[in-house]
């Protein structure tokens, strides 16, 4: 585990120039600062959390080894986020698997009842239905759309670095998000913040930045 102590000040190309000067061990800084947004990647694919954070390890390794051609012309949060959709697809491809139902939506179509209670434990329980209700809303919409919801609303990705990652216009970009906005329910659409939905735990984190750490200490 790395002392935190004038890391987190770093920038990300100070890390990676840092990295590539030989302290490798500072890659775990760009893993805990981008798990979140990776899982998100994943989980608005289609993938279950196993899935998802295999392809999460793929991508960091494939970024550590490629670090080297990492450019400074965009951030490292858009280029792994390329690399994992990458990643997903070539999964996807390769298990058929976008004629699997993924997370198949099990709750009641009538959300309405939800709203009524606004105290104490019944607003716990209804937060949490709601925010599964909104998981499986958002991948009931084909991926297209998904994935560009994905990157602008809960990963905070611009039109530009979106279009980037995903290899289509800035134009195409903002009419597939609209696209997505209106295809999801109405009345949940505001209900949650971004770092709510398809959260990655910290427990997780932790266990991803030594799963990877030790992938690349065997590798050195």
């Amino acid at each position: 585990m790395l002392p935190t102590t004038n890391l987190d000040s770093l920038s990300d190309h100070q890390v990676i120039a840092r990295i590539l000067s030989g302290e490798t061990s500072l890659f775990e800084l760009l893993i805990k600062r981008n798990n979140a947004s990776l899982y998100r990647v994943g989980r608005s694919y289609g993938f279950n959390h196993q899935d998802a954070e295999d392809l999460m390890q793929e991508t960091y390794i494939h970024a550590y080894l490629n670090l080297s051609k990492f450019e400074n012309r965009a951030s490292f949060k858009t280029w792994a986020v390329k690399i994992m959709l990458n990643q997903c697809h070539h999964k996807a491809a390769k298990f058929s698997f976008s004629k699997e139902k993924a997370n198949e939506f099990t709750g009641s179509e009538n959300i309405t009842p939800m709203y009524a209670s606004n105290s104490g434990t019944d607003k716990i329980i209804i937060n949490r239905e709601l925010k599964n209700i909104l998981e499986n809303a958002i991948l009931q919409i084909p991926v297209d759309y998904r994935m560009v919801f994905s990157l602008r609303e809960m990963n905070g990705l611009s039109t530009a670095e979106t279009a980037n990652a995903l290899d289509i216009s800035q134009s195409n970009v903002k009419v597939r998000l609209n696209r997505a906005k209106a295809l999801l329910r109405k009345q949940i659409e505001h209900v949650y913040t971004a770092d709510e939905v398809f959260e990655y735990h910290l427990t997780y984190c932790d266990g991803m930045a030594n799963r990877v750490m030790n992938i690349i200490k065997r590798m050195n």
